[in-house]
């Protein structure tokens, strides 16, 4: 009994329960997002935006405005800045987010380390506390959550036709460019929402792991949705969990554990691969009466 208590002693508090709450909600919505980024092979801007967003929250900090309010601009300008230079052709949108994504995150790191004034501890925004998240936070995760889950209900069937065959959906009317650039706001909205949870040095993989870890185990895009979602939220509740035992990063903590699934399905992958093989092997060796009648 005394073992429970112990395990269930962290539900006690409830800064915790708001942040199993806001990692639950993360974990969610960055898992269901992933989905597309990964099927997109959109995985850089996940993790530029991640970075550059670190820029803006540091001169709106410098400049007394919100974190929040020069991290969206800042994002929004970055999203803009990657599609227009990786619709010109002639430069690869992954050389533009390296780029642009290093600048803004340079700028954040300058300003810290060369302002002997600045009170702000920074260290929360790059690797995670979720412990720390307040009730605004919440609501704004929420409400972000929301928006992102109305977004592909909606929209669904466009983004599908942009990733399968781009060209079709062209000729179909669908503007193609304007699903990105869409797209590419919706995750920066979603990075700056996240970002105290988890970390902008650890948002990508946040982003990623889950839904890479769902493509390994299905090839059904529904059920790759609904996997990746319950993947991201679990890890993220576990993760969340596993960080309050061991009192480390929260944003560490979460990615770490999203690591290990991932290193779970793989083995899991390679085991069923290999079982596989093993029954097609037997069933080649079967008794074949013509072979043994000639």
């Amino acid at each position: 009994m005394s073992e429970l208590n112990t395990l269930l002693q962290p539900f006690q508090y409830e800064f915790f329960i708001r942040g199993i709450i806001v990692a639950i909600l993360v974990g969610g919505v960055n898992g269901l997002l992933g989905v597309y980024v990964v099927l997109r092979g959109m995985s850089y801007i996940g993790h530029g935006l991640s970075h550059a967003v670190f820029g803006g929250a540091v001169v709106s900090h410098m400049l007394n405005i919100n974190i929040y309010i020069g991290a969206l601009l800042w994002g929004l300008i970055s999203s803009i800045a990657i599609n227009r230079v990786s619709r010109s052709g002639k430069i690869r949108a992954d050389a533009a987010i390296g780029v642009i994504s290093t600048t803004g995150f340079a700028i954040g790191v300058f300003l810290i380390s060369s302002s002997r004034s600045f009170t702000r501890n920074f260290e929360a925004l790059l690797f995670g506390n979720i412990l720390s998240i307040t009730y605004l936070d919440m609501i704004v995760i929420a409400v972000v959550s929301t928006v992102v889950v109305v977004f592909f209900l909606l929209f669904n069937k466009i983004m599908l036709f942009t990733i399968f065959d781009r060209e079709t959906a062209k000729v179909y009317g669908v503007r193609t460019d304007a699903v990105d650039f869409v797209f590419s706001i919706l995750l920066a909205i979603v990075v700056i929402a996240t970002m105290n949870a988890i970390g902008v040095t650890l948002l990508a993989a946040a982003i990623v792991a889950p839904a890479i870890s769902a493509r390994l185990l299905t090839n059904n895009f529904i059920k790759m949705l609904i996997l990746s979602t319950v993947i991201g939220a679990i890890t993220a509740f576990v993760g969340m969990y596993l960080s309050f035992l061991f009192d480390s990063a929260s944003g560490a903590t979460i990615v770490l554990f999203s690591a290990s699934v991932f290193g779970i399905v793989i083995l899991y992958r390679v085991y069923h691969k290999h079982l596989h093989r093993r029954v097609m092997h037997k069933h080649m060796h079967k008794w074949d009466p013509h072979e043994h009648n000639s």
